[in-house]
């Protein structure tokens, strides 16, 4: 029985490790990925984002990227920032600015972020991050708020770096 027990495990292990092409060790595209898919960005350097960071309006433009990556582990539960990245329990934020609250194609939004009405931007996403459901009474977000200013800066300066955010020319 013990031996039965063993050999079902070991089988079980081996159909895991079958699932992906080469045993999930490597970060390439599955096999049954389309030849014209577009090949992941790589990750802007930390000269880049520099440039990105001097390039934003004040005061987001003197933002701390570190402490706004460390406050981003709050949002990280429930949001992802990359480009082409899944949506989890909240919406992936990456070109999150310049985008209509409650549109992002393929995420099922709280009736009042529907009905928002109003573009994301790093105003309307201050009010948000200090107070979610104070600002907008009805959402489904759960997050209690981000209640120092430059911790809120430095988030907003943060995402605006890594989320493909354009100032405008």
């Amino acid at each position: 029985m013990r031996i039965e027990k063993l050999a079902a495990i070991a089988a079980l292990c081996i159909a895991v490790a079958a699932c992906s092409r080469d045993g999930g060790s490597s970060a390439e595209a599955p096999a049954s990925a389309p030849a014209d898919a577009p090949a992941a960005a790589a990750p802007p350097t930390d000269a880049a984002k520099a440039a990105a960071l001097a390039a934003l309006p004040a005061p987001y433009n003197t933002g701390d990227l570190s402490n706004g990556q460390s406050k981003f582990a709050f949002c990280r539960s429930c949001h992802t920032a990359t480009e082409g990245g899944p949506d989890l329990t909240g919406p992936n934020l990456y070109g999150v600015f310049g985008r209509k609250a409650g549109s992002k194609p393929g995420y099922t939004y709280s009736e009042a972020v529907k009905n928002a009405g109003f573009i994301w931007d790093a105003e309307h996403l201050d009010k948000w991050l200090t107070d979610p459901r104070g600002f907008m009474p009805g959402t489904k977000m759960t997050f209690a708020g981000l209640h120092d200013p430059k911790d809120r800066i430095d988030l907003i300066a943060y995402l605006k770096v890594e989320t493909g955010y354009k100032p405008a020319p």
